[in-house]
């Protein structure tokens, strides 16, 4: 019983990915022509089914959730909704075909899972704050660099130790790393490819409630469907708060074991050449403020 459950969430997951992805295409993304009494946004089921060579019906059942699909097919499907490589990974793990979407279902890793290698090797580099994050983001470990730039994870309670919490609810946090939007939605990205996989797992849902308690402004971010990997960056960080800027080369580890945690380490530049901007998320608009 538990097994089907489990299929049938990630159905529902491929499905609504597909439709949403469906949703934000216009003809003219994909070639077709663009009419002027067009009603709907987004293109029509009908049009996908045509593109991936498949039935209207048998693709509405997918987005529906109703029907497996073979990976030749939902291959197609990808071609045909323009999917990115991320993104086309994420649709073949929801559908059962990522080697580790079996394993995906069990749950999530704590933090007395830290590997002590993990926490030796963060504590050798004394210049360059690191933090070892679990599945949902959560703060496992972090070295003494990164105690010496951002607020001391050591002196908040265990249920605030979230770097996507802390980065959009603390404002201690925000002035550490002023350019934190762009951060925090390629972060939200990330998290959704590992969380669509592991569909009964309430770790992942309890996050997304209190993201949407605590910054419910921002309820196109959390609704959004899109995946991503983290992109490595150069982003601008006051130490403590306190300027100048420097500039920090920002990337995530991923570590396969415990699985889907990682490791965000910050290597200093130099103080004197700071960033001027962090690396924007690719959709950003004109704002600043970058869309989910």
């Amino acid at each position: 019983m538990a097994s089907n459950t489990a299929t049938s969430a990630l159905r529902s997951g491929l499905g609504g990915f597909l439709r949403a992805h469906r949703e934000r295409l216009s003809p003219g993304d994909v070639g077709l022509p663009v009419t002027a009494r067009r009603r709907t946004s987004g293109l029509r089921r009908e049009e996908v089914a045509a593109l991936s060579g498949v039935s209207v019906a048998w693709y509405t059942w997918l987005e529906q959730g109703r029907v497996d699909t073979s990976r030749q097919v939902l291959d197609a499907v990808a071609r045909a909704l323009r999917l990115d490589d991320a993104s086309h990974r994420h649709a073949l793990a929801l559908a059962g075909f990522a080697p580790d979407a079996a394993e995906a279902t069990g749950p999530a890793v704590v933090g007395s899972a830290v590997e002590p290698g993990l926490l030796g090797m963060i504590g050798r580099w004394p210049d360059s704050p690191a933090v070892i994050l679990g599945p949902a983001l959560d703060l496992l470990a972090w070295n003494r660099a990164y105690a010496d730039v951002w607020p001391d994870p050591a002196e908040l309670p265990d249920e605030r130790r979230n770097l996507l919490l802390l980065l959009v609810g603390d404002a201690s946090h925000q002035r550490v790393l002023p350019g934190w939007e762009s951060v925090v939605v390629d972060l939200y990205r990330h998290l959704r490819s590992r969380s669509d996989r592991r569909p009964g797992d309430a770790g992942f849902q309890l996050l997304t409630a209190r993201l949407r308690d605590a910054r419910a402004d921002l309820a196109d971010w959390w609704g959004c469907r899109s995946v991503g990997d983290f992109a490595p960056r150069t982003v601008d960080i006051a130490p403590r708060g306190a300027r100048p800027l420097r500039a920090y080369d920002m990337r995530l580890l991923l570590n396969p074991q415990p699985q889907d945690t990682g490791v965000l380490v910050m290597t200093p530049g130099p103080l004197t050449t700071p960033a001027t901007k962090d690396s924007p998320s690719p959709d950003a608009p004109a704002s600043g403020v970058p869309r989910p």
